[in-house]
């Protein structure tokens, strides 16, 4: 059976393979050869679905598939129902810094969402305004009120406080903020106040460099910075489960910028936040989480620079001893891409 393929999709595939990259659309009409990945990736979401957080390793040579395997990845996950979210490790953002790189890769992670009806990215606000609009209907189904009359400037507080008690269940960590500052996104909302709700959507996005313009914009006291990212989106991760999503993919590519930071601590810092991360997913400490990392076998193996080079995680990333190229093993962590044989090439 032959899948037609959209115009839109056509289009930016042609340009994308001219370009020499990966296309942000329509990756799936262009797959060979990785059947086995692709089930284990539908096997492993639905495992997702189901409250368990896992992390996975891609690795290969350079030219082996690393990035298109992670677009196939978040192709996959839209249509199963999945908040992703990518972006690309560069000197300028990393997972740890204490100097706003960290903050740097939160913010494009966040500038990233994409979800089945805008899979190009920027999905934020939607989601927050299909979020407020299921909350104004359980409010009124609660309170027995019509869905017209609900949205009258007197109901307001009811619908805030549908909105809090929602936010305080589901967040930990920086949830009373992340409660404040959704506020005011639906005070903008419902008021028609737009810079109040660019305010709000800003300080979501990571992009409030101060806590006192912060505080005079939106009254709250902290902002989201290189330290509490992690637990931010762990937060936003739960909202969009509460949403009605099956969980948040994050792809993570490039990891070749982590290998190169060329301070010993601060590339082990790096490390052990990628081991924090494993560590929350495989223990169940976050549910519905789940993480894709990309990078080279010298990116993973090199005992002094790679991955390997912090114990802890080379414990936890060894390949499986037995594995084969033709017996796979697709359910640990790493999963290395192999080159296309001659029959899957033409």
């Amino acid at each position: 059976m032959i899948e037609n393929i959209k115009p839109k999709e056509t289009t930016a595939i042609i340009n994308s393979l001219v370009g020499g990259v990966v296309p942000k659309i329509g990756v799936q009409h262009i797959t060979v050869g990785r059947s086995d990945e692709i089930n284990a990736v539908i096997s492993a979401l639905e495992d997702v679905k189901n409250g368990h957080s896992i992390v996975k390793f891609w690795i290969g040579d350079f030219g082996s598939g690393k990035s298109f395997m992670l677009h196939l990845l978040n192709t996959v996950a839209l249509k199963q129902k999945f908040v992703v979210a990518n972006a690309d490790f560069t000197p300028e953002n990393r997972l740890y810094s204490n100097d706003g790189k960290a903050l740097a890769l939160y913010s494009v992670i966040m500038d990233n969402i994409a979800i089945q009806t805008k899979p190009e990215g920027g999905a934020l606000p939607a989601l927050l305004e299909k979020w407020i609009e299921k909350s104004i209907i359980n409010t009124a189904e609660e309170n027995k009120i019509s869905l017209v009359e609900i949205r009258d400037k007197r109901y307001h507080n009811l619908i805030q406080n549908n909105i809090v008690k929602t936010i305080n269940e589901i967040t930990e960590v920086g949830g009373f903020d992340l409660g404040t500052v959704i506020m005011k996104y639906y005070k903008g909302y419902i008021d028609g106040d737009e810079p109040l709700r660019r305010n709000a959507l800003k300080w979501l996005k990571g992009e409030y460099h101060t806590k006192t313009e912060a505080r005079q914009d939106l009254g709250v006291r902290e902002i989201i910075n290189d330290l509490n990212y992690y637990d931010m989106l762990k937060n936003f991760c739960k909202l969009f489960v509460s949403m009605g999503y099956s969980g948040f993919m994050i792809n993570l590519d490039e990891m070749i910028n982590l290998y190169k930071i060329s301070t010993a601590v601060m590339r082990e810092k790096n490390y052990e936040k990628i081991l924090t991360i494993y560590n929350d997913c495989f223990q169940g400490k976050i549910a519905n989480l789940f993480f894709n990392f990309a990078g080279t076998k010298e990116v993973l193996e090199n005992l002094r620079r790679g991955l390997f080079s912090y114990d802890a995680l080379k414990t936890r990333l060894m390949t499986n001893k037995f594995e084969t190229a033709e017996m796979r093993d697709y359910a640990q962590p790493v999963i290395r891409l192999l080159a296309l044989n001659h029959n899957e090439i033409f």
